[in-house]
């Protein structure tokens, strides 16, 4: 990639239409299994620690929103919910298969075992830290499914795909495209990133606390540079989680604090330790 805008911009274009295509596919997806997981989890059961980091490393946040929604019914745990989040990258799981398909397929891997570990581990944690899981709680209403292709185009691909994703999607990798591209065509980026890697990796969870899909796309863009290690690109995946935490944090803000910084700890102790072994 070269700094100037027509390569930043065309570049940002192929991207968008790339995670378009992989959007509508997942949503279709999601639509036609609406439902199966409430039979397949088995609350309280030890099945809610892998199905619920699957479900949601499927790239997109309809994964995270379905976690969301079974923690609220009950269904799953507040460890499940939070192995969920980490193995979760939203949005930017899209931009990521569309920029290192392989690497991105291995680190979504590698999120969804370690938000099995990590979910399991945190309801063991929960009585020690004195975490009351979604006390302030309100169970969501229930919406009757409406079918029809023009109900489908209407609202899932352009009020929800379109209007709510891709056009944020298209701004934020344009944006970082930008930030990168620019400050390795006039400036020294490449030299202050791998001199000052730890402080990138630190700098790269606290990024990850913003409930928002998009800044985590800086750190996928400079490592599809090269400009900083796969640990550094694992401590942001581990703990931002595209806007999957916003419809928690719309019921419980204490539970969607909670669970970021466990996150945030279990992220910067897993990207220090793959650090410190090179990567």
């Amino acid at each position: 990639m070269t700094g100037e805008l027509p390569d930043i911009l065309g570049e940002a274009v192929q991207v968008t239409a790339l995670v378009f295509a992989m959007m509508v596919a997942v949503d279709l997806v999601n639509t036609t299994t609406r439902g199966w997981l409430s039979a397949v989890v088995q609350p309280g059961g030890n099945r809610q620690y892998v199905v619920a980091p699957v479900v949601a490393a499927i790239p997109g946040c309809l994964g995270l929103f379905t976690n969301v929604s079974l923690y609220l019914h009950g269904i799953i745990s507040f460890g499940a919910l939070t192995g969920a989040m980490m193995a979760g990258s939203g949005d930017e799981a899209f931009v990521m298969l569309s920029m290192f398909p392989r690497q991105a397929l291995a680190l979504f891997a590698l999120l969804a075992v370690m938000g099995m570990v990590f979910g399991w581990l945190t309801d063991r944690l929960v009585p020690l830290l004195g975490i009351h899981p979604c006390a302030g709680c309100a169970e969501p209403a229930v919406h009757a499914a409406r079918e029809g292709f023009r109900h489908y185009v209407t609202v899932h691909v352009w009020r929800h795909i379109i209007r709510r994703h891709l056009l944020r999607t298209f701004a934020w990798t344009l944006g970082a495209l930008l930030v990168v591209g620019l400050a390795l065509h006039y400036g020294s980026l490449q030299s202050i990133t791998s001199n000052h890697t730890i402080l990138m990796l630190v700098l790269a969870g606290l990024v990850g606390l913003i409930p928002e899909s998009g800044p985590h796309l800086l750190f996928v863009t400079m490592f599809a540079n090269s400009l900083v290690p796969f640990s550094v690109l694992l401590t942001s995946s581990i703990v931002q989680d595209g806007h999957g935490a916003l419809p928690l944090l719309s019921y419980s803000v204490a539970d969607t604090v909670w669970i970021k910084v466990l996150n945030l700890v279990f992220g910067l102790s897993c990207g220090l330790a793959l650090y410190a072994f090179g990567y």
